[in-house]
Parts: C-alpha cells; sequence; structure tokens
C-alpha cells in the first residue's frame, strides 16, 4: 500500500515537473536541504572556475618560493625568468601542470570555506537582527578564521599534492616522479610515505588558510559593507573595489605561511640519511631566516597578489552571481 502511495506521488511529482519546469526548478532550489547545500556548490563551482583562470601565476609563485632553497645569495629569480625556463624545458601547457590537483583542492577547500563562511555568517546575522544590530567585523573575522582552518584541514591532500606536482620540475630527470594526475600523486604518496604524509604542512596551512580567509572574506565583507554605506558605485564595482583590497590583506597576511607551507609540502627525506630537511614549521621558519634572510618569505609578493586579487575577484564574482540566479 505504501509502495503504491510513493509510485503515485512521484509519478503526479514527475508530472507537475514537465508541465511546469520553472515551477519545479523553484521549488527544489527552495527545499531545505538545497539551501543548506547550496552555499558550499557555489563556492566550489566559482573556486574551480577562478583556478582555470589563475593557475599558471600558482606554477610561477611556487616555483619563485623554492628557487635559491637554502642560499641568501646567488642569482635572483624573476617572473619571466621562471616562466622563460617552465616553457624552455618543455611547453606552454606546462604552467597548467598540477591543475587537476588544483581542481580537487578547490572542490574540497573552496567548497568548505565559502559554504561554511556564509553558514556561520547567516547564523551571526539571524542573531544580530535579533539584537537589532549589525554583524560587527569581528564575527566576519570569527566566521572567516574558522571557515578557512576546517576547509585547510579538508583539503591538505589536494594541496599536497598540488605542490608535489608543481616542483616536480625542478629536480633532475632520473628523479622526477612524473605524476600523471592528481589521483596517480595521491596513491603514490600514500604508499611510499603512508597516508599521514598527505597532511605534511597542515599546520602552516591551516594557519595561512585562516589568515587568508580573515583577509579576504572578512574584508571583502566589511568593505563591501562600508562601500554601500559610503560610496554611490554600482554593485558590480562594488565587487571589484572590496575584492582587490581583500586580496591585498589576503596576501600581505598569508604569504609568509603559504612560504612555509610550500617548502614543507615540497620536502623529502633523503635517499641517504632517511632524513627530512625541516622538522616543522618553526624549524623551517629559523632556517629560511638564517640561511636567507627574512624578506625571503615575501619574495614573489607581487606574484601571489595577481594570483590572490583575481583569484578572490572570479570566486567572488561567480559565487554572487550564482547566489543570484539560486535565490
Amino acid at each position: 500500500m505504501a509502495s503504491k502511495s510513493f509510485t503515485e506521488s512521484a509519478s503526479k511529482t514527475t508530472k507537475s515537473a514537465l508541465e511546469n519546469p520553472s515551477q519545479a526548478a523553484k521549488d527544489f532550489l527552495h527545499n531545505p536541504y538545497t539551501r543548506a547545500a547550496l552555499p558550499f556548490i557555489n563556492g566550489g563551482l566559482a573556486g574551480m572556475t577562478a583556478t582555470v583562470v589563475v593557475q599558471p601565476i600558482d606554477m610561477i609563485k611556487v616555483r619563485l618560493q623554492l628557487a635559491g632553497e637554502g642560499q641568501r645569495t646567488g642569482p635572483r629569480p624573476t617572473v619571466l625568468s621562471v616562466t622563460r625556463s617552465i616553457i624552455a624545458s618543455g611547453k606552454v601547457l606546462d604552467l597548467y601542470t598540477g591543475l587537476s590537483a588544483g581542481l580537487l583542492r578547490q572542490a574540497v577547500y573552496t567548497t568548505a570555506r565559502l559554504g561554511f563562511f556564509d553558514t556561520f555568517i547567516a547564523a551571526f546575522k539571524s542573531n544580530a537582527e535579533k539584537q537589532g544590530r549589525s554583524v560587527t567585523f569581528g564575527e566576519r573575522a570569527v566566521a572567516g578564521l574558522t571557515a578557512g582552518g576546517l576547509a585547510a584541514m579538508i583539503g591538505n591532500p589536494a594541496d599536497l599534492a598540488l605542490i608535489r606536482m608543481q616542483s616536480d620540475g625542478l629536480k633532475p630527470p632520473e628523479a622526477r616522479a612524473n605524476y600523471r594526475s592528481v589521483v596517480d600523486a595521491l596513491a603514490r604518496i600514500s604508499k611510499n610515505e603512508g597516508i599521514g604524509a598527505l597532511w605534511a604542512g597542515c599546520l602552516p596551512t591551516v594557519v595561512r588558510a585562516m589568515s587568508l580567509n580573515l583577509g579576504q572574506l572578512a574584508f571583502f565583507s566589511e568593505s563591501k559593507s562600508q562601500l554601500q554605506k559610503r560610496t554611490n558605485l554600482s554593485p558590480q564595482n562594488q565587487t571589484f573595489a572590496a575584492s582587490a583590497i581583500a586580496g591585498f590583506f589576503a596576501s600581505f597576511l598569508s604569504l609568509p605561511f603559504d612560504f612555509i607551507k610550500t617548502r614543507l609540502q615540497k620536502q623529502q627525506r633523503d635517499p641517504k640519511t632517511g632524513e627530512l630537511p625541516y622538522k616543522g614549521v618553526v624549524d623551517c621558519a629559523r632556517k629560511v631566516i638564517r640561511d636567507e634572510g627574512w624578506l625571503r618569505f615575501y619574495r614573489g609578493f607581487g606574484t601571489y597578489y595577481v594570483r590572490i586579487a583575481p583569484h578572490a575577484m572570479v570566486t567572488l564574482i561567480v559565487a554572487d552571481y550564482l547566489n543570484l540566479i539560486t535565490k
């Protein structure tokens, strides 16, 4: 009897959807479960779109951070020299090395961080409305820090695979892993180094994500709110301006942690001694300061900003558009 009732209900729903598809789509989008999932889905799609745009810049940024490791003096790499080196040793498409890992990272990391951030902000807004006030910058900061930390822990394996794939070309040909894809990289790292190796550099990754999210999401949200109150800019220009402001603060606050994360995730045990170059975050920071100088943490700041700001703009603009059409 229950089976017959379910079949009849499904038949009626299907018939109604076919007769009025726009209403069916509206009903689906306003389903409570769909509403809860949309911030995560829209965030992931926005992040993946942005990654396709900025992947070459990210590749150059990683190579800049790894160049001259352990040396205070010597040739100073530039964006142009690194780009020429990558293209000269292969082909232009080598700038997209690790794209599969980058897309997986965004599918996991950005899906989680934007989804969590929107969920936390919605909760803060609901609470603020009950108290007759607006959401504070402190609440936005807490939402950004928490969302970034949680997302980074979930996305660390994909982030590590991305760094390994992008740094592989720096090794002698006989020492290269030549990963075929992100799945191949994850499988081989797990098999050769253990599952725990997938979370190498997790602490600086989490701290980087928290500082980046504080700069990007909290400052974007606050900047957009202030621009709405104090300027006559169009909504599109408000988004562009707020993204540029957020991109600067995100870059400045997170680059040192991104630098250490890259070094820790790239390192592998010495074949002879079995030891790693760095024992952890503090040891890596100490050795960089001792051997390369404080300013090395901010090497490639321009490239990093050019990578972060457009990524933030594309991500936030696409997310805003997706949120608009799925209201």
